[in-house]
């Protein structure tokens, strides 16, 4: 199975080059930007990274009812030897009257293991390999007005885990694979999907997912943007990812990373259920260059151990942006972030973390 869904993802990739190409040579009366350019950027997970990406922006419709679509695909080397290849899109066809987004990631990714739950010291830190594939597919239809309902795929596969000396203190820390189906409501009335400065967006997503044991999670994610005399903007971000069942250690609600809260690694924390804000606050200071201040609070709880103030982590952290794209609003962002016991990270990536 999995050497099937590498192939897939091989085609999905050589079809993608093609098809930029068809694009630069013969769609000279629809829009199509192709930018390849060489990827880099830091974070706690990974470190340094290089790599190269080539970057879609897709507006063949040319009316007032559709917004420009994006896609991606992105290969990395990191510093900590993972290799990382990625294919993403979101893509509105005409009048947005249907809407598909997706992500298929392919990874060999040696990685830290700190256990279950909220407290968990940094000594239980384990070093283990695997080899991961992940695919999240949606095909979402319009009901009303930048509200889409609809069904998404998602597929997960860790295979070849190893540690480099037996360790019984986690015995759940074992290759699986879990399929979900999965119903997804959206309402996405942000003014740009990569850099939105004003607008909202509500997320909700409920799988089932076959697994060695099935379980049910349900993801609410909800965004609201809004701005000043068009420069200072505000972004606020509610995340609320909840688990029932036996649940794999890859598929836990966790905390940490660049997406959902800067300052602690990527999956620091994991548990049953994860609730989460955060504030960002973003304004230009001089030509293409701005700052940006953000925080939040979070917490890890599972059923055994209920929301609680106790259970409540912070972050906080400055960063810096330099735009380089005008049109479409895209920014490098340098961001370090600060979070409890010694916890902090360092993060250079494209685009806005929300």
């Amino acid at each position: 199975m999995q050497n099937i869904l590498k192939r897939m993802l091989l085609s999905t990739i050589y079809c993608l080059f093609v098809f930029s190409a068809f694009c630069q040579d013969s769609l000279r009366k629809k829009s199509v930007k192709i930018l390849p350019v060489p990827s880099f950027g830091y974070s706690p997970e990974t470190k340094t990274y290089v790599g190269a990406v080539s970057l879609f922006t897709l507006d063949f419709y040319k009316d007032s009812f559709t917004r420009s679509s994006n896609a991606k695909i992105e290969f990395n080397y990191t510093w900590n030897k993972q290799m990382v290849l990625e294919v993403g899109w979101n893509y509105f066809f005409r009048q947005e009257k249907w809407f598909t987004k997706g992500l298929i990631r392919y990874a060999q990714y040696p990685d830290f293991y700190f256990g279950m739950g909220t407290f968990t010291p940094d000594s239980n830190k384990l070093i283990f390999n695997s080899n991961r594939f992940v695919a999240d597919i949606f095909l979402l239809r319009k009901i009303r007005t930048k509200l889409f309902t609809g069904i998404n795929l998602k597929y997960i596969n860790y295979s070849k885990i190893k540690t480099a000396q037996p360790d019984f203190r986690y015995p759940e820390l074992k290759a699986g694979r879990t399929f979900g189906l999965g119903y997804t409501i959206i309402k996405d009335a942000r003014n740009n999907i990569l850099s939105p400065t004003k607008g909202h967006y509500f997320f909700a997503n409920t799988v089932y997912n076959i697994a060695h044991k099935n379980y049910l999670e349900l993801i609410l994610d909800g965004r609201y943007y809004k701005s000043w005399n068009a420069k200072l903007v505000s972004a606020i971000r509610f995340v609320h990812d909840f688990n029932f069942g036996t649940i794999p250690f890859y598929d836990l609600a966790f905390l940490g990373g660049d997406q959902y809260v800067r300052g602690y690694y990527f999956g620091r924390f994991r548990d049953q259920h994860l609730s989460t804000i955060q504030q960002e606050l973003r304004i230009p200071i001089y030509w293409r260059f701005g700052l940006a201040t953000f925080g939040g609070l979070s917490s890890l709880y599972s059923a055994k151990h209920t929301f609680s103030i106790n259970n409540i982590k912070y972050n906080y952290g400055l960063g810096l942006r330099f735009l380089v794209d005008k049109k479409d609003k895209t920014s490098l962002r340098l961001d370090y972030a600060i979070g409890q016991n010694n916890n902090s990270g360092f993060y250079i990536s494209f685009g806005e973390s929300f």
